[in-house]
């Protein structure tokens, strides 16, 4: 079974390319995100001006031109057929007690600004301390439980602001 992708040119043009193709190209490194490619006897110059890896966008100019490129393999062409972004997270606007224990301190309020992986709180559960982060950017909305509460696992914690 080949492996191919789907490539998507200045979003106006599409086209397949397989794994078997791209391997036999003749590509040669030729300085910093500069590549000299050889195809059907014909010499290329390409640099990769930027790219994107979580979503597979990458701009290459290849003399005077630019083009941006989007290349999608199958399960990113049935994420977008579901109407997903490729490369999209969820939105988490909620944090639920991954297991049960004791609050021994809450590090934010209401309305506070918080950055992923910024601490929320302390959680003592099986005789540890663990720093529960946060697991997005964002507002804290509502705070659901207070120093020296008993919680259990999955309950509600800390509210985002949507």
């Amino acid at each position: 079974m080949s492996t191919s992708y789907k490539a998507s040119v200045n979003g106006t043009s599409e086209f397949e390319v397989s794994i078997e193709e791209l391997l036999r190209l003749d590509v040669i490194s030729a300085g910093e995100n500069t590549y000299h490619i050889i195809q059907d006897d014909q010499s290329i110059i390409a640099t990769v001006k930027s790219g994107d890896r979580e979503t597979k966008a990458y701009e290459i100019r290849i003399g005077t031109n630019t083009y941006k490129v989007v290349l999608l393999d199958k399960v990113d062409e049935l994420i977008r057929e579901m109407g997903l972004t490729v490369g999209s997270g969820l939105q988490i606007n909620s944090l639920e007690a991954p297991m049960p224990g004791l609050i021994l301190d809450i590090q934010v309020s209401a309305g506070d600004v918080v950055k992923e992986g910024d601490a929320l709180l302390i959680l003592s559960a099986m005789k540890m301390e663990n720093n529960i982060l946060s697991p997005r950017d964002g507002v804290i909305r509502t705070i659901h439980i207070a120093k020296g509460d008993a919680i259990d696992k999955g309950q509600l914690l800390i509210e985002f602001e949507a």
